[in-house]
């Protein structure tokens, strides 16, 4: 658990040790529990007072077994997301994104339902389920071919071979056997087909527990192929049932296949560095699926709608709408295409809360057009269709206003928070499909994202609702001028560093993003490699969002083989540098400002950093001196007496670093 930085106070006061007496105590205590039983009574209450009001609208017994097998997933999701390692945090995003895909599902239903003999769509729906398809099969194959580049990089010469093959017999014996009661009729197609959709489930499910650790992970990732694999093979079953043509699966198999042609060829560009903005693309892919596999399916039939599927059509297109563009600009941002600088409209609050109370002024009218149509003479399935297409509008706009108000710093936090989107997203389709399946696994990526961002929201010192409603920004944070630098910038040279790293016996080394923007992880592992075969005590300290995504620095350094024993968590080694001879930070600039203790008017004040400054002697290798971290503000620590700024490109000066220590 990262346990948050509480930051000092900003005036100082005298400490006072007050002695309390045992009842005191106990009645303290007894305080903390209370608070805790009232808590934890009004979520519960909230939680009755939702499912009595569920049972009270819902119009079919089937939406309750739907609900039960969306609560029991995301109760399985809140549990396994607790075990993966902060190491492990960017192929957890990835594998949840790949799995998000099987929005495939609503696209491949909607071909099904199709009445054309030719492989092109004759109809809106089925070109909008077209769109879905493809999209969807683009985000499984490269997300899962991406993920598996990533868990590739954890393993090492010395780990025991994969023998992944042998899980082809299960897989094939679980396909074939849906295949038989297909072709030949053996038992009943739906019941072989829902008991090939409980496996992809509980294989969803297992990816994310594999993920716990390095040795587990590369298991997990298949897992989560095997799970959308079942899960297409089952939908497959499905359409025959829905009274599919050889046409539908001829569309599916072609469209399936340019997408995962797509994903590959994209995939396969991609490294450690690009990866954030990677995962942000393809998030909005399964947003514009979402959207138009739930728009597709009212297009199909709108006549013929039970009002609770009226419902998940037009959540899924408000949840849709807002990941896609939501994911866009953070995509942007990431690349650097945007700027990072948090967007700031005069009355920002307002324009949220006014496009969110149009979306739902738009589904009332939506569920119940009758006396909007009344009141403005129109037919009812234009006042529906119009609130539809309004909402794909609004939505649209809200994403891209409240990712575009979070400023760059929080940036981490909005991956994690447009990865549980894609989750609901997910969700409200299997709820508008009566499909468990998609309802369970989106209860297990939404809940998993939720989670992961309130995990990042306490290591970063940031308020969640704040980061969630575009506002993103510490609590404590002041209002008044920055502190002013005092002091010159001690510029180092070459020889000066390698000097202090041999005569050193304990040395931490704390990389960030500019170690990945230079490609010189390679380089920074033969200098730790070395220093340790010299018999030196060498850590490589890494904050829990350094980079642009959780976990990104961890997978730089397994790329470099850099030995699991010597990367720590912030958490692990931050009392540890007063004991810290050297501390050598590279490409590091937000995630050891002293200014979050020291400033409360600076913008990261209160987020937890790595205290680096305590170190005896601190190197900091930058390109230039002008050259600020994400937020855009100067680091007080290249001030400070004990710090000296070696100046250059991270990758040349760390192999001519490299070649020094390698001499003497």
């Amino acid at each position: 658990k990262i346990t948050p930085y509480n930051p000092p106070p900003i005036t100082k006061s005298t400490e006072v040790v007050v002695e309390m007496t045992e009842e005191e105590i106990m009645a303290e205590k007894n305080q903390i529990q209370m608070d805790s039983f009232v808590k934890n009574t009004a979520i519960a209450s909230i939680a009755a007072a939702g499912l009595l009001l569920f049972g009270f609208t819902t119009d079919s017994h089937d939406s309750v077994t739907l609900l039960a097998s969306f609560a029991l997933a995301g109760l399985a999701g809140y549990q396994v997301v607790w075990g993966v390692a902060p190491a492990l945090h960017s192929p957890l995003m990835a594998v949840t994104n790949a799995i998000s895909g099987m929005t495939a599902v609503g696209g491949m239903i909607l071909l099904a339902h199709g009445q054309s003999s030719s492989i092109v769509p004759d109809s809106p729906a089925m070109w909008l389920g077209a769109v879905a398809t493809t999209l969807s099969f683009i985000n499984i194959s490269g997300g899962f071919l991406i993920s598996g580049k990533m868990l590739d990089l954890f393993k090492r010469p010395n780990d025991p071979k994969d023998v992944f093959e042998l899980y082809g017999i299960p897989a094939g014996l679980l396909v074939s056997g849906l295949a038989l009661s297909a072709f030949t009729g053996i038992g009943d197609l739906s019941n072989v087909s829902g008991s090939v959709g409980i496996a992809s489930a509980i294989c969803c499910i297992a990816a994310i527990a594999g993920l716990a650790n390095q040795e587990t992970a590369r298991t997990g990732n298949i897992l989560g192929m095997a799970g959308v694999g079942f899960g297409l093979a089952s939908t497959t079953a499905d359409m025959s049932l829905a009274g599919a043509g050889a046409s539908a699966f001829e569309q599916v198999g072609l469209l399936g296949g340019l997408g995962s042609g797509i994903g590959a060829v994209l995939a396969s560009k991609v490294g450690p560095t690009e990866l954030p903005q990677t995962v942000a693309a393809f998030h909005s892919l399964v947003g514009i699926a979402a959207m138009t596999g739930a728009a597709g399916e009212f297009l199909s039939s709108p006549d013929s709608l039970a009002t609770g599927t009226l419902a998940a059509v037009y959540l899924a297109i408000f949840i849709g709408g807002i990941t896609a563009t939501g994911s866009m600009i953070a995509f942007g941002k990431l690349s650097g295409s945007l700027s990072s600088k948090a967007l700031s409209l005069p009355g920002r609050d307002y324009l949220n809360l006014g496009m969110l109370v149009s979306s739902i002024i738009g589904m009332a009218a939506f569920l119940n057009p009758s006396p909007m149509a009344d009141f403005l003479q129109m037919d009812p399935e234009a006042i529906r269709l119009t609130s539809l297409s309004a909402v794909a509008g609004i939505s649209a706009l809200l994403g891209l206003h409240l990712t575009a108000s979070i400023g760059g710093a929080d940036m981490p936090v909005v991956i994690t928070v447009l990865n549980s989107y894609s989750g609901w997203a997910l969700c409200a389709e299997g709820f508008l499909l009566g499909n468990a399946l998609l309802a369970q696994v989106g209860a297990l990526i939404g809940f998993s994202g939720a989670i992961l961002t309130w995990i990042m929201c306490e290591a970063m010192g940031r308020n969640i609702l704040s980061v969630l409603l575009g506002g993103a920004g510490t609590s404590q944070q002041g209002t008044g001028e920055a502190m002013v630098m005092e002091g010159e910038i001690n510029i180092s040279t070459l020889d000066t560093v390698a000097d202090a790293l041999k005569e050193a016996k304990n040395i931490m080394i704390v990389p960030g993003y500019g170690l990945a923007v230079a490609q010189a992880q390679f380089s920074v592992a033969d200098i730790a490699k070395n220093l340790r075969a010299e018999g030196k005590n060498v850590k490589f300290g890494i904050h829990p969002v350094a980079g642009r995504m959780p976990g990104q620095l961890n997978v730089l350094l397994a790329e470099a083989n850099v030995p699991y024993d010597m990367v720590f968590e912030m958490e692990e080694v931050n009392e540890d540098f007063n004991d810290i001879d050297v501390t050598l930070v590279i490409g590091a600039s937000d995630t050891v400002s002293s200014a979050a203790e020291d400033d409360p008017n600076c913008s990261i004040y209160g987020m937890p950093v790595l205290r680096v400054w305590k170190s005896e002697k601190v190197f900091v290798l930058k390109r230039t001196i002008g050259n600020t971290g994400y937020t855009g503000m100067e680091n007080p620590i290249l001030f400070k007496d004990n710090t000296e700024v070696l100046l250059g490109d991270a990758k040349n000066s760390c192999e001519a670093l490299r070649t020094a220590l390698q001499q003497s």
